[in-house]
C-alpha cells in the first residue's frame, strides 16, 4: 500500500486537501505548533455526519496498543473511512508504543491512524521500520532555529495579510522567541486589531503584546553600531531589571551577527552600495546599519570584537568564570565601545 509522497508541513496539508490520504502518519518532534496544526486537519477530514461513530481521540498514557489495534481494524459505520488519532505519545515508553508495530507495518485501507509525539521525537527501530513497510507517512517537526526564525515570523504575518517593519519584527522575536505557536497567537492577536494590509509598526507591538519599543535587541544593536554608549548601558540596565523582555542569548547573537557582517563588508572587494548588500545579502535599511559600524569601528576593532563575544560565550556557559551573564555582559559591552584593535 503506497502512501502519498508527503513528508513536509505543508506537503502533508496539501495532500489531505487533494483527498491523498496515507493509512498511517506518525507526526513527532520538539516543534509541537505543526503537530497541532496537522492534528487539527485530521480532526476535520470526515463529515460533521461521520464523526460521532467514527472518529477517536485517544491519549496513549491512557491506552493501550492494543485496544488501538483493535479500534483501527474495526469497520467504519455507514462511512467510508474512520479516523484514530493517538495524542500524547511522547509521554509512554518507546516499547509501549512499538508495540503498534504490527497493525503499522499492515494497516486497514478504512482507517487513518495518526500517532502524534507532541514535543519530542519519537524513538524505535521497529516502529519506524513498521511505517515504511506500511506506507506510512512519517513527519518529525524540528525546532525553529533561531537565526531563521524572523522568516517564520514575516511569512506568517504575510499570510495574514499584513506586512511589518523590520524593528517590529526584531521586537517579536525578541521577546517571543521561537515559540512558533506564541508567536502566531501573537500576531493573530495583531491581526484582528489591524485593517487588513496594514504595516505592523512599533508602537503597534508595544501597544498590544507588551514589547518596549525603545529598550530591544534592535535597539542594542543599532547603539552598539553607533558606538553610543550612554544607550547601549541604558538598554542593558533595562534588561537587567526586566531579565524576562529579552534572552540575553539572543541580544548577544545578534550583536555577534552585526560584526560578523561588518568583517565581510570590510573585505569585500565592492564597497558601493550594491556590492556590499549582494555580499551580505542585506536590505537597505541593514546596509545603512552596516556602513555607519563602519565610520566607528576598523577591521581590526572588529576582529577584536568577535574575539571577546566568543570569549563572552564560553564564559556565560560558567567555564572560567562565576559572574552571572548579565554582569559578563556589561564586561561585552564595556569590550566593545572601548575596543581598539589589538589582537
Amino acid at each position: 500500500m503506497a502512501a502519498p509522497q508527503a513528508t513536509g508541513f505543508e506537503d502533508i496539508r496539501k495532500a489531505l486537501k487533494k483527498g491523498d490520504i496515507a493509512p498511517v502518519y506518525i507526526l513527532h518532534g520538539e516543534e509541537g505548533y505543526f503537530i497541532d496544526e496537522l492534528a487539527r486537519d485530521f480532526e476535520n477530514i470526515l463529515p460533521e455526519a461521520d464523526k460521532e461513530f467514527n472518529q477517536y481521540v485517544l491519549y496513549a498514557p491512557d491506552t493501550e496498543p492494543e485496544a488501538v489495534i483493535d479500534l483501527c481494524r474495526r469497520i467504519p459505520m455507514m462511512a467510508d473511512r474512520q479516523v484514530v488519532i493517538v495524542k500524547e505519545a511522547q509521554a509512554v515508553r518507546a516499547d509501549k508504543i512499538a508495540r503498534l508495530k504490527t497493525y503499522v507495518a499492515a494497516p486497514v485501507a478504512s482507517t487513518v491512524l495518526v500517532i502524534c509525539a507532541r514535543g519530542a521525537a519519537l524513538k524505535g527501530k521497529d516502529l519506524f521500520d513498521a511505517a515504511k513497510k506500511g506506507g506510512a507517512v512519517v513527519f518529525e517537526s524540528k525546532k525553529v532555529a533561531e537565526w531563521n526564525v524572523g522568516a517564520y515570523i514575516e511569512a506568517y504575518i504575510n499570510k495574514k495579510g499584513l506586512n511589518a517593519d523590520r524593528k517590529a519584527l526584531d521586537m517579536l522575536r525578541d521577546f517571543i522567541g521561537t515559540d512558533l505557536s506564541r508567536l502566531y497567537n501573537e500576531i493573530d492577536k495583531l491581526a484582528s486589531l489591524l485593517p487588513p494590509n496594514a504595516t505592523i509598526t512599533p508602537e503597534a507591538v508595544e501597544l498590544n503584546i507588551g514589547v518596549s519599543r525603545e529598550y530591544n535587541t534592535f535597539e542594542l544593536v543599532d547603539a552598539v553600531a553607533a558606538r553610543d554608549a550612554a544607550k547601549v548601558f541604558r538598554i542593558l540596565a533595562y534588561f537587567r531589571s526586566n531579565p524576562k523582555a529579552v534572552p540575553l542569548v539572543m541580544a548577544v547573537a545578534s550583536i555577534f551577527n552585526f560584526f560578523t557582517d561588518l568583517l565581510v563588508a570590510y573585505y569585500t572587494p565592492d564597497r558601493s552600495d550594491s556590492g556590499l548588500m549582494a555580499a551580505l545579502g542585506c536590505k537597505p535599511f541593514a546596509l545603512k546599519r552596516i556602513k555607519l559600524g563602519m565610520s566607528r569601528y576598523n577591521a581590526l576593532q572588529t576582529v577584536e570584537i568577535i574575539g571577546a563575544i566568543r570569549d563572552f560565550d564560553v564564559k556565560s556557559k560558567g567555564v572560567g568564570s562565576r559572574q552571572n551573564e548579565h554582569q559578563l555582559f556589561h564586561e561585552l559591552a564595556y569590550h566593545i565601545l572601548s575596543a581598539t584593535g589589538r589582537l
